[in-house]
């Protein structure tokens, strides 16, 4: 009997955690061998090279981050709005897709394809917030201009080191939603 072979999505997985906890420098293949327990001959039975590790990294994170997200939105019930707060939360709040999201934002800075993809995903949410926020508000300036605001936000507030003097950062990132929804506090 042949010996068996650590699946592709392991070496995916095992690829998006390095990255996520070290930056892209720290996805080497010899690196996810040794922590997966195995040799690196078989992560040649699947990829080329790392470069079509990567490759296969951020068809992943796009899947999960975008395609499978807006999935679970679609078979979510509510109205629009609570849809894209469901899709921030699913995508900006976990322990999986965050940490890869930002290590990826991260990369993007000195990577253009990678940088393109990122615009590519980014772009899809924006179209989300827009779709979103166009429900209670008509000048296409202010829908723009709101719908930066809340992706700053759910991006943004994961960088903010500033305390919140009497608040948790949660109470104030829930205010600053509905600021940007033009809603009364407690609503």
């Amino acid at each position: 009997m042949g010996a068996l072979r650590t699946p592709r999505e392991t070496w995916i997985d095992a690829g998006l955690s390095a990255l996520a906890s070290g930056g892209v420098d720290a996805v080497r293949v010899e690196t996810l061998a040794k922590a997966l327990g195995v040799t690196k001959g078989g992560f040649y039975g699947y990829f080329a090279d790392r470069d079509a590790l990567l490759t296969a990294m951020l068809d992943t994170w796009e899947r999960e981050a975008v395609d499978n997200v807006l999935d679970e939105v679609a078979r979510s019930d509510g109205s629009v709005l609570d849809k894209a707060r469901l899709a921030g939360h699913l995508t900006f709040s976990g322990d999986r897709l965050l940490p890869i999201d930002l290590a990826i934002r991260d990369w993007a800075r000195r990577d253009a394809a990678v940088a393109e993809r990122l615009r590519r995903v980014d772009n899809r949410r924006m179209d989300l917030l827009r779709d979103a926020i166009g429900t209670i508000c008509s000048d296409p300036d202010e829908v723009e201009a709101r719908s930066l605001l809340a992706f700053c936000a759910a991006i943004g507030s994961h960088f903010l080191a500033a305390d919140h003097p009497g608040r948790t950062r949660e109470e104030v990132i829930a205010r600053a939603g509905d600021l940007i929804l033009n809603r009364p506090a407690g609503a």
